[in-house]
């Protein structure tokens, strides 16, 4: 026989036993119904995130709020800090960085203002139409240059209007576009473009000698910007320049007494030379005054040159003048580019 204690025992452990099954039998449910509801209730606040805006007047917070990232709204803020506006939902669509998804999310909250609407008529609606967001799809039957290319040329081959006004502006701002990176920097144009257009694209080339000063046209004011040259440095220069007829290569600016070797390493920094615009002397027929003055003529070779010229009526290259011995080799390299060898008289003041 069990006695009352044993069994107000028995009673207990068997009520502690129901306890625990009923916890382990509610429990499971219970806990996933509380994760559907939180799940749920998440969705809504993620819904109840997005708000009413104008792309015209929304800040850039109010963009990252919206779910754009960085990149996205600065170039937002960017495209109405050019002067461009939002006329209909969809132009938003066409901008760098906002995907389909993203647009079909947020077109619901799109309210463009009365300000800034584009007023339909019967005239634009066929362009209305026609600005809905596609996909980037370039159709060009050539390369082309992106620096003379215009907005029609653009619109032919997938750009929309604002795109290309857009590409124009930007590479006004730059003196033109140089490089892919270049175009891709421009917010008008998506990575997607710029992969499309990277086998048609013809860049423009830089010019070697921006910024540097010609020294053969250059006036005393232009040479005297050039850091190196001083004002007695000028007037050698110019004086020099005259002499010679004009300088062949850069490097003659070293002969000047007044150039020591490390400031002409400056200077050579600063400076080009367009040998097209040099002035030269007729050997066969020039003043024997004229071919005097020049640098490189050395006082045995004017008295050859004269002899010879009056005994046999000139030469037809600085070859036949080196085989003669009037120029060593040297002498020869120096003053070739300054000699013309004419065949007809020339008239001289």
């Amino acid at each position: 026989m069990l006695s009352k204690q044993n069994i107000r025992g028995i009673i207990y452990v068997m009520a502690i036993i129901v306890v625990i099954a009923l916890i382990a039998y509610f429990a499971t449910p219970r806990r996933a119904l509380t994760l559907a509801e939180s799940g749920e209730k998440a969705t809504t606040e993620k819904q109840d995130s997005l708000f009413f805006f104008d792309p015209n007047t929304v800040t850039y917070d109010e963009l990252l709020l919206l779910g754009f990232d960085k990149r996205t709204a600065v170039g937002i803020v960017k495209y109405r800090t050019a002067g461009k506006v939002f006329g209909i939902a969809e132009e938003l669509a066409l901008c760098y960085g906002v995907t389909d998804e993203m647009f079909a999310r947020l077109r619901p909250y799109i309210k463009i203002g009365t300000k800034y609407a584009t007023k339909p008529s019967k005239r634009n609606y066929d362009s209305l139409r026609s600005s809905r967001p596609q996909r980037f799809s370039p159709r060009p039957f050539e390369k082309f240059g992106i620096d003379t290319v215009g907005v029609e040329y653009l619109r032919l081959i997938g750009f929309s209007t604002r795109q290309a006004e857009a590409l124009i502006e930007y590479r006004k701002r730059g003196g033109g576009i140089f490089s892919m990176n270049e175009l891709r920097d421009c917010y008008a144009v998506s990575e997607e473009m710029a992969d499309s257009l990277a086998h048609f694209v013809i860049l423009s080339v830089r010019d070697p000698h921006e910024g540097l000063v010609e020294i053969n046209s250059a006036d005393s004011a232009t040479l005297r910007s050039v850091r190196g040259i001083g004002a007695k440095t000028v007037v050698a220069v110019l004086q020099y320049r005259k002499l010679l007829g004009g300088f062949v290569r850069k490097e003659q600016i070293a002969e000047l007494k007044c150039v020591t070797p490390d400031n002409f390493l400056k200077i050579s920094e600063q400076i080009y030379c367009d040998s097209c615009k040099i002035s030269k002397i007729d050997i066969n027929f020039a003043p024997a005054s004229e071919i005097e003055a020049h640098p490189y003529m050395s006082r045995r070779a004017l008295k050859l040159i004269l002899e010879t010229r009056e005994s046999k009526g000139g030469w037809n290259s600085i070859e036949e003048m080196q085989r003669e011995n009037i120029f060593t080799e040297e002498q020869a390299k120096a003053i070739a580019p300054y000699l013309l060898f004419g065949t007809t008289p020339q008239e001289f003041d």
